[in-house]
């Protein structure tokens, strides 16, 4: 009888043992979980831009590759695009002969046909003198009744006939000499500089066969391969500006406490194991239920994540996108 009693106490001191035991470390690890910070993780992002051409074209030449150091006027590669000079040449012939148009608009008459009309005019002004002798002769022998009115009139005739064709050949004598009318100028001037506009838009095209780095900056990507082929605005290599560079974090709005447009928070950098200060400049809501969360489980409201973007106070040496940047401070 005192064997099973003292068996019996046993098993009770072994079960309030283990209770003890598991009750302990319930209680530590709700201290410990109930002090470990949020980790909140972001990633380093840099501002990047593409190099593509307006006219399509065949690789010529890649004078970068990826993870090569640009700096702005660099060139990057070179297009081969023979329409584009075929065009040139075209353009440069209208502008030939627009120009020899407008000079001769300029120049007027040819000296040959200025000397003809000097010659028309002497001829009308000599006829224009006998037509008016006559014309005075027989005028005074009708006033002595000598001659009828009708050859009186005919005289008339002729005289006034004489001085209408001196005007037409003065008329045609000093268009000769003024050369074209100032608005045949101005349109000859006019197709002047509608086909040196055209030179110049082929130009413009022409500098697009080689493509300069706009920015300093890092090639991350190279599209096309040498002798291929590219369209208008088809991407040729990526460049990321090394300089603009921001965090991105996505953060649960009851950890934004403290983060604020314009406010400054403290973050690490493990790859490079660095502490800096970056300054808040975006804030937008992610818009999606996807990222929203309960507070309750019965659910009173719905905690919304904010998109929060930061930039460093000061420029870090070594830090590349897609490194991960924790922020401090966030509790669950």
């Amino acid at each position: 009888m005192d064997k099973a009693k003292q068996q019996h106490n046993n098993i009770l001191l072994a079960i309030a043992g283990f209770t003890i035991v598991v009750a302990i470390v319930a209680l530590i690890g709700f201290l410990a979980l109930g002090r470990d910070p949020d980790i909140i993780q972001g990633e380093m992002e840099v501002e990047e831009y593409r190099v593509s051409s307006k006219v399509p074209g065949r690789i010529l030449e890649l004078r970068a590759k990826a993870g090569d150091f640009v700096r702005a006027g660099d060139t990057l590669a070179i297009i081969e695009a023979p329409e584009v000079q075929a065009k040139m040449s075209q353009a440069q012939s209208a502008v030939d002969a627009a120009s020899a148009m407008e000079q001769m608009a300029r120049n007027g008459a040819r000296k040959e046909q200025i000397q003809a009309a000097r010659q028309l005019l002497e001829q009308a002004k000599a006829g224009l003198e006998i037509a008016e002798k006559s014309y005075k002769r027989v005028q005074q022998l009708f006033d002595e009744d000598v001659v009828s009115a009708q050859k009186r009139d005919e005289a008339e005739a002729m005289y006034k006939s004489a001085q209408a064709q001196v005007k037409a050949a003065q008329s045609q004598y000093d268009m000769a000499l003024n050369g074209a009318r100032a608005e045949e100028k101005m349109s000859a001037a006019a197709q002047v500089g509608r086909a040196r506009g055209a030179v110049r838009e082929v130009n413009s095209y022409i500098r697009e066969t080689v493509q300069v780095a706009q920015m300093d900056g890092e090639v991350t990507d190279v599209y096309p391969k040498v002798g291929e082929l590219v369209g208008t605005g088809s991407p040729i290599m990526s460049i990321a500006v090394m300089d603009d560079q921001w965090a991105t974090f996505n953060i649960r709005e009851d950890q934004l406490k403290g983060v604020q447009i314009g406010s400054e928070v403290t973050v690490n950098v493990p790859a490079i194991d660095k502490e800096t200060k970056m300054k808040v400049y975006y804030m937008k809501d992610k818009g999606s239920y996807a990222v929203w969360k309960a507070t309750k489980a019965s659910g009173q409201y719905d905690q919304k994540t904010f998109e929060v973007k930061a930039r460093p106070t000061e420029k870090l040496e070594g830090v590349r996108p897609g490194m991960s940047v924790i922020l401090a401070g966030g509790k669950k």
